[in-house]
């Protein structure tokens, strides 16, 4: 009886407890408030070009169409003639609106509103410069440069056919072998370069805005070994306030000549001078060729072989396009048949300035030039002439100099040449077993 009495007590407790668990669970849990986190908010980063802050224009990039005027560029984007005109004349004193040329880039500033009218004009002739048309509050031009950072950079190279193979086999510019061809031109002849010749070069490379690249700059130094000779070029400043610079050999000699061997770079002599010669042209007869060809592609640099004055620069007859130079009292150079000149009458010229470009004007029967050049008034062949070296070192700057190339002479030293790969340096090897043989074959006959 007590025993039925306890279970019956044991069953109600379960019942409650069950009961009340319902209950408990039927119960809403509070709600758990999240605390939002503070939205960052990130303000872009200021980006400047052209002296500008980029972020607070619309910027609107093109390039100069055929046909695009200034006005007509600025009449598309919603300036008005009177504006446009107001605008040219005002600036016509720092910028030629006419010399706009197609496929020059340029960049519109525009305001940033729903007009987005234009309140800058950049054009850029060149990677490096830059012309503003600035019209926002003031009308004003100027020209300026993209800022330039120079890298200096190390090659070298064993020629094996060329040295344009050599420089492109390890991605270089062939840029290095045309300034290096210019700085050896009284030492090497570049085009009978042999197997086998060496060279180390440090030069320098520009780079604008940091990172585009814009070509080779400058050779700070070389070294060239041609048939077993070597020869150093170490670039020296004689003259800081005209910045005049020039390449000297490890005992201070200048590797120049007061003229260049030839205007064009890296081109064949096509016809020598020669008084007795034939011309085709004129019906086989004899008749006196007094200048040098030099064989170029149409559009090739034109070098002035050494400073001086124009004293001419016209197109005439058989001469086609052409300018002459007075260098001074005792030497003139003309150059012949150019597609278009650079400069004009009165204009100085330094060695290596660019006055024009290969053409076919006049009487010739494919793109050269014809180099002529007078001594005291008489046109004589170039080549048999014992022209007058550059300007030497002076005594008061040899020491400085020699002082000066010591930790360039080291770096250049340091240099090592490309290795060989297996296969070739395998070639080489049998070639050179097959040489000892034939060596040992022959003695003992």
């Amino acid at each position: 009886m007590e025993q039925g009495r306890n279970r019956k007590l044991g069953e109600r407790c379960l019942i409650v407890f069950v009961l009340l668990l319902s209950l408990y669970s039927c119960k809403k849990e509070p709600e758990v408030q999240e605390i939002a986190e503070p939205i960052a908010v990130v303000e872009p980063e200021d980006v400047y070009e052209f002296g500008f802050n980029l972020n607070e224009f619309v910027v609107k990039r093109d390039t100069i169409r055929k046909g695009d005027t200034f006005g007509a560029i600025l009449e598309r984007n919603q300036i008005g003639y009177s504006e446009i005109f107001k605008i040219a004349e005002q600036t016509k004193d720092s910028f030629d609106i006419r010399r706009l040329r197609p496929g020059k880039p340029y960049t519109l500033l525009c305001s940033t509103d729903s007009l987005q009218r234009p309140k800058c004009f950049i054009y850029q002739p060149n990677k490096e410069d830059y012309i503003v048309v600035n019209f926002q509050d003031s009308i004003h031009a100027y020209s300026d440069s993209k800022p330039i950072k120079f890298v200096e950079k190390e090659v070298s190279g064993i020629i094996k056919s060329s040295i344009s193979e050599a420089l492109d086999e390890q991605g270089k510019s062939f840029n290095i072998a045309l300034k290096m061809s210019d700085i050896y031109a009284w030492t090497i002849d570049f085009t009978r370069l042999q197997k086998n010749d060496k060279f180390k070069v440090i030069y320098t490379e520009k780079y604008i805005d940091d990172s585009i690249y814009a070509g080779i700059d400058n050779i700070k130094a070389a070294y060239f070994e041609h048939n077993k000779k070597s020869i150093y070029a170490f670039e020296f400043e004689t003259d800081s306030v005209k910045g005049i610079t020039d390449y000297f050999s490890e005992d201070a000699k200048n590797l120049r000549r007061a003229f260049l061997k030839a205007p064009v770079s890296f081109s064949r002599i096509s016809s020598r001078y020669n008084l007795n010669r034939r011309i085709a042209l004129y019906g086989n007869r004899v008749r006196a060729h007094k200048g040098t060809d030099f064989a170029a592609k149409r559009g090739t640099e034109i070098m002035a072989t050494a400073n001086g004055t124009v004293i001419e620069s016209a197109k005439r007859g058989g001469n086609g396009n052409y300018v002459k130079i007075r260098h001074n009292a005792t030497y003139t150079t003309q150059y012949l048949h150019m597609k278009k000149r650079k400069v004009k009458v009165g204009d100085y010229v330094k060695q290596g300035d660019v006055i024009g470009w290969v053409g076919m004007t006049g009487n010739t029967s494919g793109p050269h030039v014809c180099y002529r050049f007078w001594k005291n008034g008489k046109q004589v062949d170039p080549f048999k002439q014992k022209l007058p070296e550059a300007e030497p070192i002076s005594d008061s700057l040899k020491v400085k100099y020699l002082e000066f190339i010591k930790p360039v002479k080291t770096q250049l030293d340091a240099i090592e040449y490309p290795e060989l790969n297996k296969e070739e340096g395998a070639q080489e090897q049998d070639l050179n077993t097959e040489l000892k043989e034939n060596q040992l074959i022959t003695l003992s006959k």
